[in-house]
């Protein structure tokens, strides 16, 4: 697939990185929220097309427990079949069990999921927040005495559906617990999407406070009211060059139902693309990839530069 003429033009910002790490997540947090389960070649195919397109960073799958996440049950057949893609292959882990799992087959980056918020917390992982960070204590310890990166996700930085607002502060100094622990980067996510362009800024102000530097921080956007993109601007505007995304916007989250698509990755890479922003994505790749997943799952991707790039070509 070829991309149309109009392409946007690039006009740098000086006020913005001139490179940033798309993150994708699609084939992880994308797929998990799929009813059907998809076929493990489909998952590895779609990997492998992803990595062909320029990302550099793929979350692949994740060790969990087959009964909580049935969609990714087929980790262990999985992995081996993308670990020669020439990308990085992060892949969830909730205890250590799962960090067994992972190690055993080669992998190399790891990421613990917790929670800003108690609700979620027991939602997510049956635990206060503070016994899932004790758990994830010696997952962490482990998987960097093994030489492994390790990754955390912060749920529910901006709001939740059982408590409603979150207050910066608290996001911000249990994020600080986990770089504690050891972790290396922290993806703070706006699970059911209610973030906006001010509050992204207050929340990493609130980090900054806690000596957490933006560079150290990735976001993860749902657009649930159509905010992403312009909450990327604004985290893009405080420093961070870290961006979560997935590829047609599949996604959600299984244990949040309000949780809508994630960022998509076509629509973030437009808009990247346009403030001179290099990500070495190649767009028109990386649209007709997520076309022919599309057809796999039998529904049109809901991103809008897909929607646009397609029509544009039949």
């Amino acid at each position: 697939m070829t991309l149309p003429a109009g392409l946007p033009m690039p006009v740098p910002d000086p006020d913005l990185p001139r490179r940033v790490r798309v993150h994708e997540v699609g084939p992880r947090d994308g797929l998990q929220n799929e009813k059907g389960v998809v076929p493990t070649e489909v998952k590895a195919e779609f990997i492998r097309r992803l990595a062909a397109a320029g990302l550099d960073t793929i979350e692949a799958t994740s060790f969990v427990h087959p009964k909580w996440v049935p969609q990714l049950a087929d980790a262990e057949a999985l992995f081996p079949l993308v670990r020669d893609v020439g990308a990085r292959l992060p892949v969830l882990v909730p205890n250590e069990r799962g960090l067994d799992r992972a190690l055993a087959l080669g992998a190399r980056e790891i990421a613990v999921f917790g929670s800003a918020t108690e609700s979620f917390a027991k939602a997510n992982l049956n635990r206060t927040v503070d016994e899932s960070l004790a758990m994830f204590e010696p997952v962490v310890a482990r998987a960097k005495a093994a030489g492994a990166r390790v990754r955390g996700y912060l749920s529910m930085c901006f709001g939740d559906p059982w408590e409603g607002a979150v207050p910066v502060g608290r996001v911000a100094a249990t994020g600080r617990r986990l770089f504690d622990l050891g972790c290396d980067e922290l993806s703070l996510g706006d699970t059911i999407g209610v973030a906006t362009p001010g509050h992204v800024g207050a929340l990493l102000r609130a980090f900054d406070a806690e000596g957490v530097p933006a560079g150290r921080l990735a976001v993860h956007f749902h657009d649930t009211y159509g905010q992403a993109l312009s909450n990327t601007l604004a985290a893009l505007r405080h420093g961070v060059t870290t961006v979560d995304a997935s590829a047609g916007g599949l996604g959600g989250c299984p244990y949040a139902k309000s949780a809508t698509g994630n960022l998509a990755t076509e629509d973030l890479v437009w808009m990247l693309d346009g403030l001179g922003i290099t990500t070495g994505v190649d767009l028109g790749h990386l649209t007709a990839t997520s076309v022919w997943m599309a057809g796999h799952l039998g529904r049109p991707s809901p991103s809008r530069t897909v929607r646009a790039i397609s029509h544009q070509e039949s």
